[in-house]
């Protein structure tokens, strides 16, 4: 296989990594230089500051938010199902046989659309080195993915704000004035205890106020309010899912992926966890599918 440069590209931050003809990742470099921080027209520079002593005669796919919009090329959605041929038969070549940036997935649901950029390649990339054609993949964050995988093809997804609803409500609620301003370590006990409430309370629109009453009478001291508070909001994005599914594969930050962990171990729910090396292994695995079309 042509040597790889593997490039994902977020909003905040950029990561590269050189990739060996058999998947082995032989050296990554990260820098802050999202997408955000280019001006128009210096994406091709900030690539070349960041690797360019990788890209001769290297195949060179970008993944995350350098396709969209805002970033470099807009790279259109592939449209689920979709799998490693169709995702790779829709890349968006900057230079033909060389840089390509990848689509990305969109789906639909009752006639609403839903889109992921970026984590449809660390789906891909779990499928591969778990071997794993079929299940549920979480990909948690502050737009958590819950995707649908059959026959090695992604059927569909559905996105959650939770990542950004905790946030809205840790910093900017009445909830605010009891939680610490610094986030404290988990306290697995409160967390447990948020997780099962949402599962009673049937809305969050409910259940996040008792992180203000358990206060108010002094029965949470505010340190384990974060955590409780943290539970309530994956709790309702686990009792969203109903029983989807009595297992799935969990890709993300190892402190994130945890948190889901311990949830889903609370409902009965068994998880496999991947880190970051689930993107490297999903774009080896793309750059492996087109050598073969």
């Amino acid at each position: 296989m042509t040597s790889l440069v593997a490039v994902d590209w977020g909003t905040s931050s950029l990561r590269a990594a050189r990739i060996a003809d058999d998947g082995a990742v032989l050296e990554e470099r990260s820098s802050t230089r999202g997408i955000l921080t280019v001006p128009a027209g210096g994406f091709p520079q900030v690539l070349q500051e960041t690797c360019g002593d990788w890209l001769a005669d290297a195949l060179c796919l970008v993944s995350g938010m350098a396709g969209s919009r805002q970033g470099w090329r807009e790279a259109p959605y592939c449209a689920c199902p979709a799998g490693f041929a169709e995702v790779a038969q829709s890349l968006t070549w900057i230079a033909p046989g060389r840089i390509a940036l990848v689509p990305g997935l969109s789906c639909e649901h009752a006639g609403v659309p839903d889109v992921m950029r970026g984590e449809e390649v660390q789906v891909f990339g779990a499928m591969d080195l778990l071997r794993q054609r079929d299940g549920t993949f979480v990909l948690p964050g502050t737009h958590s993915k819950w995707v649908r995988v059959r026959e090695g093809r992604v059927q569909s997804f559905a996105t959650f704000m939770s990542g950004e609803c905790y946030a809205l409500l840790r910093q900017h609620s009445i909830l605010a004035r009891t939680l610490p301003a610094e986030e404290p370590p988990l306290d697995e006990a409160a967390f447990t205890r948020g997780v099962h409430h949402a599962q009673d309370s049937g809305s969050l629109l409910r259940s996040a106020f008792s992180a203000r009453t358990l206060a108010l009478f002094d029965r949470m001291q505010p340190p384990a309010l974060a955590s409780y508070l943290s539970g309530l909001v994956i709790g309702e994005e686990l009792r969203a899912r109903g029983s989807e599914a009595r297992s799935v594969v969990l890709i993300g930050s190892a402190a994130l992926t945890a948190r889901y962990a311990l949830a889903l171990r609370t409902l009965g729910v068994a998880a496999t966890s991947l880190g970051s090396e689930a993107t490297w292994r999903g774009l080896w695995a793309l750059a492996r599918t087109l050598e073969k079309t």
